[in-house]
């Protein structure tokens, strides 16, 4: 029996850029007799994508990889969630989301290894970049941002409807000025708006560039950045993963991390926890922070929770296992005074 190689697209992008939203566009563009996969990878360390982009899609396997960059460790832990994901789904395309402050160039050199040349077949690298992001000299000079538009076969300028030309215009600049657009001739530079196209999917043209094979990028050594802490990578090591641990006699799970400059902590909560919707919108915003993400049971209804920017965007949810919510910060956290204003606005219920 011959097996044709996967489709395998890797959507990259820095914190917050839209890369959840994107997957979800592309879900209602997928050939209805096509199954997709998707490999997420989180930098925190409770996995909350998941639940974001929604289950219950029989033609869609989602599998999820917290706790930072899942390149590192040689490989492995990416090794590993690859083959179990397609020997489970046994998809005709695979969508692989790196962290925001992942390495994409290690994440394809894995893709590229020679024990998956018969098993997938390398699409476009997609890069999602908020335009208005290259006036900041934290994201302009960051090696992981910089890594991910030179490694793109496509640029996405998403969120296009909240910023000018000029800011696209600028993005344009900027690749130029770092010589990102590979030796295969032009990289595009496309404005997406992400809220637009979630009832519509994305264009017949944008979904056929996606279908290009890759122009892997020539391989260069990694700078470590400035802001790496020496144990960040051991962050990710091959431990239990969170679903792997259990509940404390409160019925929480909290876990810290840190690299590339920045902090998360995040918490689940058990099925017992409900939360006061109301108090939990007036908290989120309360916060001073880079990233948030939840996935919240409220007396309201289940609800998801995305903060970038100090913008807040709130959905409506189905079904989830527990609740969980997760912070990025540039500067630790403090924990404790924050899981009590958590709890402060939550009860436990009796089953």
């Amino acid at each position: 029996m011959i097996i044709k190689p996967i489709a395998t697209n890797v959507i990259t992008g820095f914190l917050g850029v839209g890369k959840t939203t994107f997957i979800k566009q592309l879900f209602l563009s997928k050939p209805a007799d096509e199954k997709w996969a998707v490999l997420i990878n989180e930098f925190g360390e409770v996995g909350i994508d998941a639940a974001l982009l929604g289950g219950g899609e029989q033609t869609i396997e989602i599998r999820e990889v917290a706790g930072g960059c899942m390149c590192c460790a040689a490989g492995v832990p990416m090794q590993v969630a690859i083959n179990q994901l397609i020997a489970k789904a046994k998809p005709d395309r695979l969508l692989i989301e790196p962290t925001g402050l992942g390495h994409p160039r290690e994440v394809l050199k894995v893709l590229s290894e020679p024990h998956y040349h018969n098993v997938i077949n390398l699409k476009s690298t997609v890069c999602l970049v908020d335009a208005r992001k290259i006036e900041d000299a934290r994201y302009r000079e960051h090696e992981i941002f910089n890594q991910q538009l030179e490694v793109a076969d496509i640029v996405l300028a998403t969120k296009s409807d909240l910023y000018s030309e000029q800011n696209v215009e600028a993005l344009n600049s900027f690749l130029n000025e770092k010589r990102a657009c590979n030796e295969s001739g032009d990289k595009p530079v496309i404005p997406v708006s992400l809220t637009h196209s979630l009832s519509v999917g994305i264009s017949d043209k944008l979904f056929s560039l996606l279908d290009r094979q890759a122009q892997l990028p020539v391989p260069a050594k990694r700078a470590q950045s400035s802001m790496l802490r020496p144990q960040a990578h051991d962050l990710f090591s091959l431990e239990p993963s969170v679903v792997e641990s259990e509940f404390d006699e409160a019925g929480l799970i909290k876990k810290l991390n840190r690299g590339e400059g920045f902090y998360s902590c995040g918490w689940i909560f058990d099925l017992s926890y409900e939360f006061l919707f109301d108090e939990v919108i007036n908290l989120v915003k309360s916060l001073d922070v880079t990233r948030l993400k939840a996935v919240l049971i409220t007396d309201e209804g289940i609800a998801g929770l995305n903060l970038i920017d100090g913008e807040l965007n709130v959905i409506e949810l189905d079904d989830v296992m527990d609740s969980r919510i997760e912070i990025i910060t540039l500067t630790s956290v403090e924990s404790e005074a924050l899981e009590r204003r958590l709890l402060a606005i939550s009860k436990r219920i009796s089953f």
